[in-house]
């Protein structure tokens, strides 16, 4: 059931990509020939006025065919024949619907919680060697580890995994007064938890607030906000050499992985809300992740779209619209090629696990 879960709720996020097209299109005048629910075969079709809702046997997203959408029109509520800003805004449709998602998901994913924790130290275990008089003080917010900012209290020790070394510079608010460590040491040291087991840390703990309706808004749009930096850290590793193709997962193993968080949850609401918040993950990683600037994504389109406009502001001339299309068609068969690749890795990865 999990697995049945999580392809249908990835495919729901795909659908609302493309539903933030639909409405971006109907509402800007630019006319729709089909909006479809899930890819594959027909099974049942429905015109009403000028557009056919159509449903489709395979359980995977959907599509949003506009009137010259991908080549010239004589039709002049054909996309092309649109205001350029009216074209910006139905490129971006789809990526807003799913940042709008996985943020809603986000506050209601948190709407239960009875407190949250802050990055703030509320104290200090004994044996620690970072709160000290010209160290940390119980009492600070930590606003930034190395120029990355503290948006929830779990980035201060994930920011400080993604460096090597022991030490950092760290931006802390101190009686209202912002104070940099720089260079500072952070050593971890083994700690005796309230279980009774032992575990390395730094051996210090952070504050709790009382979950009102403005933390748990404030608390969204931060986890929200920080998930965006995470691809933007991830797209940095990629780019460095520090992540690789053995890092990158497809459609595959996401639902692999969002079955593999459901399983190993304590309770049915455990694993409901785990998937959830997985779901909200994906929901805004594809937003950022569509409005890259690469062929073939709706990034690239707009990219494409700027630069068609300025051309023709200045030439007064009308850029032939097959020109991009060959563009976005190569990044379209590169595009394919890596997630060809990329579900090969899945489909083997899960086989030999």
């Amino acid at each position: 059931m999990s697995i049945v879960f999580a392809i249908l709720f990835f495919s729901f996020l795909i659908f609302i990509h493309e539903l933030g097209h639909f409405v971006a299109a109907k509402l800007s005048g630019v006319r729709v020939n089909e909006f479809a629910l899930f890819m594959g075969p027909t099974i049942f079709k429905k015109q009403v006025g000028e557009t056919t809702y159509s449903l489709r046997c395979i359980p995977f997203g959907g599509f949003c065919a506009m009137e010259g959408e991908d080549g010239d029109s004589e039709d002049s509520r054909a996309f092309g024949k649109a205001a350029w800003w009216k074209r910006l805004i139905i490129l971006v449709a789809g990526a807003a619907m799913n940042f709008i998602a996985g943020m809603l998901l986000l506050f209601f994913i948190f709407l239960p919680n009875e407190q949250f924790v802050v990055p703030v130290i509320s104290h200090a275990d004994p044996g620690n060697t970072v709160v000290y008089e010209e160290g940390l003080h119980v009492g600070d917010r930590i606003l930034e580890v190395n120029g990355e900012k503290i948006y929830v209290s779990s980035d201060f020790s994930m920011l400080l995994s993604l460096n090597p070394g022991d030490t950092y510079d760290i931006l802390v608010e101190r009686q209202g007064q912002k104070v940099l460590l720089d260079d500072f040491k952070m050593e971890t040291h083994l700690f005796t938890n309230e279980d009774g087991t032992q575990s390395e840390r730094y051996g210090i703990n952070f504050e709790t607030v009382p979950a009102t309706l403005g933390q748990t808004l404030s608390y969204s749009w931060n986890t929200g906000i920080n998930i965006v930096r995470t691809v933007r850290l991830s797209l940095q590793m990629l780019i460095s050499g520090q992540a690789g193709l053995k890092d990158m997962t497809g459609p595959v193993g996401i639902v692999q992985i969002m079955s593999d968080t459901a399983e190993a949850s304590a309770t049915a609401l455990d694993a409901l809300l785990n998937m959830l918040y997985f779901g909200a993950f994906i929901s805004i990683n594809l937003a950022v992740m569509n409005l890259l600037p690469i062929p073939a994504l709706d990034g690239g389109r707009v990219v494409g779209l700027l630069i068609t406009t300025a051309i023709e502001a200045v030439t007064r001339k009308k850029v032939n619209p097959k020109y991009e299309g060959y563009i976005h068609g190569a990044g379209m068969l590169l595009l394919l090629g890596l997630m060809a690749v990329i579900l090969f890795k899945d489909v083997f990865t899960i086989f030999k696990g």
